[in-house]
Order: C-alpha cells, then sequence, then structure tokens
C-alpha cells in the first residue's frame, strides 16, 4: 500500500518544503512537481510529524495547488518529490449554471469526483474550452465539501477520457486535443473510444483464447446469407455495428413448420412490437425500410436462462485496480420486459441481484462462470484494442447448456444497473477503482514510462 501525506501550506513566501525523515531519508530532492509544474526547492525534514508535507503559500501559488485538504500519493524520481496525482477528466455538456456545471450528468461526476478523499487523488472535470494551451494551465471543476469550485490548476498527470458519445469522440477538435495531450505532453489517457460490435468480436476471434464465448457474428451482406444462418440457430439477431442502450436490436425467427418468419423489435414510441411476415424479403422491406443495412451486424440467437419465461442476461463491470490488474467489480442480472426484445429497462427489463433470481447453488455456479469469462474477455480485449483500457462493461448471456456468451462489450458502460439498492455497494467500487487505476497510471508515467508505451 503506498503510502499518502496531508500537504499542509505555511503562510509564508519561503522556497522550503518540510517533508517526514521517512521520505528524505537517504535521498536527495531537488525539485517539487505537482502535474505539469514544478520547481527547485530546498527540502528539510518535518521536526516533528511524519504523516504530512508542508510547502509555502508562494510554492502553493507557483504550483497552482488547491488546497482541499486530501492526503495525496508521494512519487519521488530524478531528484523530483511529485505531489497527487491530478487526474483530469475530459468531457462535453458543461452549461452556464454553476450548482449543474455539466448539465444532467453532474450528478454522475458529482459522485465520481466524490472518491477523491479514499483513493487519494486530487481529480476535476474539463472540457477543452477550459484548456489554455498558453499558460499550460486548466480551468477544472472540483467537487468539494458538497459543492463544485473552480481552480486554475496545471495539466494533469493522468486524462480520463468520459466523452459522453461517439460524435463528440469523432469531432475533429476534440481529436486534436486528445492528440495534443498525450503527444506533446505525454500524458495517458486511458478509456479513450466507444468499441465496434464487430471490431470487437473479429479482434477476439483472432485471439483465440476466448472463441468459446463468442456468438456467431458478421457484418449484413445478403440475405441468403441470414437465411442460412436462421436454419443453423432458429432465430438471429440484427443490430447496429455502434449502437447502444439496446437501440435498433431487431430479433428475428423462422419458423420451420409454417415457413413464417417473425420479427420482434421496439418501435420509437418504446412499444415493443412481433410482426409476422410471409418471407425475409417482406419483412426487410417493411422493418428495415429507411434503416443502412451496411451498418448492422448480424448475430447467432442463444436459446438463454429464463425467469419466469422471460430471457435473463447479465451485465458485468471489470474495472484495473491500483496495482493495474482486472478485477470483477459488480455482476447483476437483467429479465428482459415482456415480450421485448432486449433486457434494458427503457424496454420493460428489470434490474435482479444474482441473489433474488437464484438459489445458492446455481448461484455460485454462474457467479463463477461469468467471473471467468469477464476476466478472459477482459485481458483478451486489453491486448488487441488500441489505447490503455481500464474498465469495461459486458452483456454476457447464459444458455440453457450452462455455457457462457458475449453480447456486447463496452468501454464506456452505462451505470443503470446502479440504480438496485443492493448494488449501491458496488457503484462506489466501481467509481474508486476507476480513479485508484489512474493512480497506477501516473506512477507508470513517472517511473517507468517505459511500460506504458511499448
Amino acid at each position: 500500500m503506498r503510502k499518502r501525506y496531508l500537504i499542509d501550506v505555511a503562510p509564508n513566501d519561503q522556497l522550503i518544503v518540510f517533508c517526514p525523515k521517512s521520505l528524505l531519508r537517504d535521498r536527495v530532492m531537488k525539485r517539487i512537481a505537482f502535474g505539469s509544474n514544478s520547481m527547485t526547492v530546498d527540502f528539510y525534514p518535518h521536526p516533528d510529524r511524519n504523516d504530512r508535507i508542508v510547502i509555502s503559500r508562494e510554492i502553493q501559488k507557483a504550483l497552482q495547488f488547491p488546497d482541499l485538504r486530501i492526503p495525496l500519493h508521494t512519487f519521488i524520481e530524478n531528484e523530483v518529490l511529485t505531489i497527487g496525482p491530478i487526474v483530469g477528466i475530459f468531457t462535453t455538456g458543461f452549461t452556464q449554471n454553476p450548482e449543474q456545471p455539466i448539465g444532467e450528468r453532474t450528478l454522475f461526476f458529482s459522485k465520481l469526483l466524490s472518491v477523491n478523499k479514499p483513493v487519494g487523488a486530487l481529480t476535476f472535470v474539463f472540457g477543452d474550452q477550459h484548456i489554455d494551451w498558453q499558460q499550460g494551465s486548466i480551468e477544472g471543476f472540483f467537487y468539494h465539501q458538497h459543492k463544485w469550485q473552480k481552480y486554475e490548476v496545471p495539466f494533469p498527470n493522468v486524462i480520463y477520457d468520459r466523452l459522453p458519445n461517439r460524435r463528440s469522440e469523432n469531432s475533429p477538435k476534440l481529436r486534436k486535443v486528445k492528440e495534443r495531450l498525450q503527444k506533446d505532453y505525454l500524458i495517458p489517457w486511458y478509456n479513450p473510444g466507444f468499441f465496434n460490435k464487430l471490431d470487437v468480436y473479429e479482434r477476439l476471434l483472432q485471439d483465440g483464447s476466448v472463441e468459446e464465448y463468442l456468438p456467431e457474428t458478421h457484418a449484413f451482406t445478403s440475405f441468403s446469407h441470414i437465411e442460412s444462418m436462421l436454419s443453423k440457430y432458429g432465430h438471429v439477431y440484427i443490430k447496429p455495428k455502434n449502437g447502444s442502450l439496446g437501440l435498433g436490436i431487431h430479433q428475428i425467427i423462422y419458423d420451420k413448420h409454417t415457413n413464417d418468419y417473425y420479427c420482434r423489435y421496439q418501435e420509437k414510441n418504446d412499444v415493443n412490437r412481433l410482426r409476422k411476415f410471409p418471407s425475409l424479403e417482406r419483412l426487410f422491406e417493411i422493418v428495415f425500410a429507411h434503416q443502412p443495412l451496411d451498418r448492422m451486424v448480424v448475430q447467432q440467437g442463444i436459446h438463454l436462462l429464463r425467469i419466469e419465461q422471460r430471457p435473463v442476461d447479465f451485465r458485468v463491470h471489470t474495472n484495473k485496480d491500483e496495482g493495474g490488474n482486472w478485477q470483477v467489480s459488480a455482476i447483476a442480472a437483467k429479465v428482459a420486459g415482456h415480450g421485448s426484445v432486449t433486457t434494458h429497462k427503457r424496454s420493460g427489463g428489470e434490474i435482479k441481484t444474482m441473489t433474488e433470481i437464484f438459489p445458492s447453488e446455481k448461484r455460485n455456479e454462474y457467479i463463477k462462470k461469468l467471473e471467468k469469462a469477464a476476466l478472459q474477455l477482459s485481458k483478451a480485449l486489453d491486448q488487441n484494442m488500441e489505447g490503455i483500457i481500464g474498465e469495461i462493461g459486458f452483456d454476457l448471456g447464459i444458455d440453457r447448456n450452462g455455457d457462457v456468451w458475449l453480447f456486447e462489450a463496452n468501454s464506456k458502460p452505462g451505470r443503470s444497473i446502479f440504480s438496485h439498492p443492493d448494488l449501491k455497494s458496488f457503484d462506489l467500487l466501481t467509481r474508486k477503482l476507476s480513479i485508484a487505476y489512474a493512480v497506477y497510471l501516473a506512477e507508470k508515467a513517472l517511473l517507468h514510462p517505459e511500460e506504458l508505451y511499448k
């Protein structure tokens, strides 16, 4: 466990830092750093405290250090003592409302930043408009003592990507900001992009270590290809390559006794529909009349476990921890709404704990299977996707034979499962781990950058 120290600010202008004796032992230190700011100072042992570092007001001002009374980590390399880390969370959607600075997502960010103290990091939210490139500083939004405060701070040690959608992610302006901070300032940037379903499938298939979890998935090419998959599996799913929240998913079912085709989907007014067609061509003419099929994937249908005749799948969150290792941080069951093609809440789905729906013996068996699959898939994605990944939300299914299947991997997982009162502790754990991993990245960037950029 890394030791953390409270940073006291003394009301003087001396360029002197008082440190615990244990921190100074057999070390030569000449500079102090906070984020991208650093300066030359003199170091002296603190006469009687071993739990804090004392800097002057002059040093605080030069480092642009906000005094929020949070014990912070220390990293020592090349005669420089770095205090922090300072973690920037990059997003969009800022407003002029001081109480709701990030609009409807303000509550999410206030909860995320509230783990500052237990994790030992100074975390703030910012957008591209808050960067002063000439001064090398950022106007950051901090959440402290239950209110939002703005501080001018240096460029951070690490950046956590929380861009809200693919549109913002593909913005040339924001891409340029990201590239500049990564390449010119060598700031590690984690959770950099949304996953594409087909891309994920193809990369995992090439990896080979997780093939058993992958349902057959292809880009849409022809009706004859769908016909062959229907004869093989009985039903298939048509999904947007870049979809999220269960939007645009259609289930197509073939009845071999009557030669009829059925399509289950949700209309724009959130009404679940099941329609019958005499042919696959007719089904596509009517249901997919205004949808670009070249943006769709076709996926093997799975006969899922059912609870009270309703299909159930599972959301499994994984996070990297303060040691950079993957761990399962939450598991919840999602039971489909009546007649719904997905288990999403907006389609009438219900979030349940594993305890609520399975007896203890089956529950333990399923939890073990889901954890094993999620950890194997996390490691495989980590190896095969670009960028630094710190968290993943998996939608996994278990079929009637007890086999686990991957339906989707989300690099910016939604948090709807945490609305369940019995999953609040997992909500906190996932938030803590997402920032604890930033501490790990900051340490790597400062002490072993070659491991980070290999």
